[in-house]
């Protein structure tokens, strides 16, 4: 499975608006994650008039509509901070609009909002790629519990992946990383695999002594099936103590990052350029040593020319910025907007 290269303009949403068309409120912008959904109102000037935070948003799990109504939440308490009913363009990017026709959906959802003359949205991965670089160009890598990989150049050209799971070819994030120490665990335990620390760590972390009896709690639910995140750290941890297999599983997670960095990267025809490749998600702003340096090395050999580094700004600036461009706002305004989330 490749990634999707879209033109400028293809994103779903309406064409540029002139900036300052809309003095009391220029830009919409609302990142919203499974987890959380944070929004802002960007006047004209750059000024940050409004913000709210609100739940997560998961339309597979709830359905488009209910999923909208909780950043409908959000959005009301922050145009009422900011004393405005609309703007002039809305820049949302959702966790779940992993595939164009899921983005025009949301869109199309959106838009009968009524909270903008134009909708523009994007996958979430997109606003932390935006939020770490100063201009629209670069390679986002996204690790938390899933995983992803965005890139996008200043004429409009994106590169992606559809990052749903293995069915497009995804390994990666929290969730398969604990699956991966299980079924090592498992196998050491009763023979068919080599031997692991993880066989006694995993079942220790939830005051188990083997990991027969882990399966056994987890596949009759006497722990929930949420609960195997938690097992993420445990895996790092056996790492960092030396634990072969454990190191090995690292090892392939930092594969992978720099395996869609690469491929994203070539696309766009950067690799031959110096270019910021942005990590983030839970998992690699923690800066593991053993991840963090495997993914710095293998990075060095295979785009020599790539400038990693760790995003800590807020997804939201990047749906900000990316609504500021879409409105080819001045420089200035981008800059406001960016000291009010940085400090600067």
């Amino acid at each position: 499975m490749t990634s999707t290269e879209t033109g400028a303009g293809t994103a779903a949403g309406s064409g540029p608006t002139g900036a300052g068309t809309e003095p009391a409120g220029l830009v919409l912008a609302i990142d919203a994650g499974n987890s959380k959904t944070d929004v802002a109102v960007v006047a004209a000037d750059g000024r940050v008039t409004g913000t709210a935070r609100g739940g997560g948003f998961r339309p597979p799990a709830v359905g488009v509509e209910t999923a909208v109504d909780t950043v409908a939440d959000a959005v009301r308490r922050a145009f009422a901070e900011a004393g405005v009913t609309s703007v002039g363009h809305v820049s949302a990017c959702l966790a779940n609009a992993d595939l164009p026709v899921e983005e025009e959906q949301l869109a199309a959802a959106l838009r009968a909002r009524a909270w903008g003359a134009g909708v523009e949205v994007r996958n979430d991965t997109f606003a932390i790629l935006r939020a770490g670089i100063a201009e629209p160009r670069g390679v986002a890598v996204v690790c938390g519990a899933g995983i992803n990989c965005v890139g996008m150049r200043p004429d409009g050209r994106t590169a992606r992946f559809p990052a749903i799971g293995r069915i497009s070819g995804d390994w990666g994030g929290g969730w398969a990383l604990a699956e991966e120490a299980l079924w090592h665990a498992a196998r050491a335990e009763d023979g068919r695999g080599g031997a692991t620390e993880l066989a006694r760590t995993l079942p220790a972390h939830f005051g188990l002594d083997s990991m027969y009896a882990l399966i056994e709690a987890l596949h009759l639910e006497h722990i929930p099936g949420a609960r195997r995140h938690e097992l993420t750290p445990v895996l790092f941890a056996t790492a960092a103590d030396g634990d072969p297999v454990a190191l090995a599983v690292v090892d392939r997670l930092a594969d992978e990052v720099v395996s869609m960095a690469t491929v994203a990267l070539g696309r766009l025809g950067l690799l031959a350029e110096e270019t910021p490749v942005l990590l983030g998600g839970g998992i690699l702003a923690a800066r593991h040593p053993r991840l963090d340096d495997r993914v710095h090395e293998l990075l060095a050999a295979r785009a020599p020319r790539a400038v990693p580094r760790v995003v800590t700004a807020p997804p939201v600036l990047g749906a900000a910025l990316l609504g500021l461009d879409h409105v080819r706002a001045a420089g200035e305004v981008h800059a406001r907007v960016r000291a009010f989330y940085e400090g600067g």
